[in-house]
């Protein structure tokens, strides 16, 4: 279980990764040695697993994000699919979906044309996929990876 003290750093460093460690301890009224340890043992613990750079999408070509389900044909191996999908660079996240035998993807992409390129060469030669169905989002109104935290 965590304490108040290291959720409100949690949700410190959601809002801001690269906030300097003394402003943090500032913020939850530690010294900065004893905030550098509970991030390292949180580190540790695997509850902070990493952090990233959040890139501008456009300035990279890749404004088109397309969410796309993928039917797989019949009883396969979904460990095997799912990594040979995870492996393509232009997919962002891969769920496999209860209920259905498919997967969720989302993908970003330069255009519609990056977009057919993705969809009938990259997935369709995947082995054991029958059927696909794409959604382009025409707006974004949120888009994040934090996880909503209460105090205890």
């Amino acid at each position: 279980m965590l304490d108040n003290i290291s959720l409100n750093i949690i949700k410190i460093l959601q809002k801001k990764a690269r906030i300097p460690n003394v402003e943090v301890a500032r913020q939850v009224s530690l010294a900065p040695s004893a905030v550098l340890e509970r991030i390292r043992k949180l580190e540790k613990q695997g509850i902070i697993d990493g952090y990233e750079v959040r890139l501008n999408p456009e300035c990279f070509q890749r404004s088109l994000v397309a969410f796309i389900t993928v039917k797989t044909a019949g009883l396969c191996n979904i460990n095997d699919a799912g990594l040979e999908l995870a492996r393509i660079p232009e997919i962002q996240e891969v769920h496999y979906l209860a209920g259905d035998d498919a997967y969720l993807l989302k993908a970003r992409v330069a255009d519609t044309k990056a977009l057919n390129r993705l969809v009938n060469e990259k997935i369709a030669g995947i082995n054991n996929l029958f059927s696909t169905k794409t959604g382009i989002a025409l707006a974004t109104f949120k888009e994040t990876a934090q996880i909503p935290l209460e105090e205890s």
